[in-house]
């Protein structure tokens, strides 16, 4: 899997990138079909600010993203992660769905 990393408007701690792309990483394991992820941090406002993280995971037949703002760059991305294994499990679920009805459908002409 391609993982494309993303910061805009700052230069990210080497913890902040290492957090994400691991977090990524274990995506994987959920699903193996993704291609690539792209991971992209900003933040809102220079006092008191809003750290989002987005996180894009290209799969056979979609796009599948999650994006979540907090007041770390940490729990965003965890929070991020925990959105994408549920969309995952999901459209891992409308595959199975799918590949069943086309072998029903098959079965049912024969």
């Amino acid at each position: 899997m391609n993982v494309k990393f993303t910061a805009r408007r700052f230069r990210p701690h080497p913890d902040i990138k290492e957090h994400a792309l691991d977090t990524v990483k274990k995506l994987n394991k959920f699903f193996d079909g993704i291609v690539s992820a792209d991971v992209i941090l900003s933040y809102e406002r220079a006092t008191n600010s809003v750290k989002t993280a987005e996180i894009n995971l290209q799969v056979f037949g979609g796009v599948l993203t999650a994006k979540e703002s907090t007041d770390d760059y940490h729990k965003s991305i965890d929070k991020a992660a925990e959105k994408l294994t549920l969309r995952l499990e999901k459209y891992k679920t409308k595959l199975r769905a799918k590949d069943k009805t086309k072998v029903r459908a098959i079965q049912d002409k024969v």
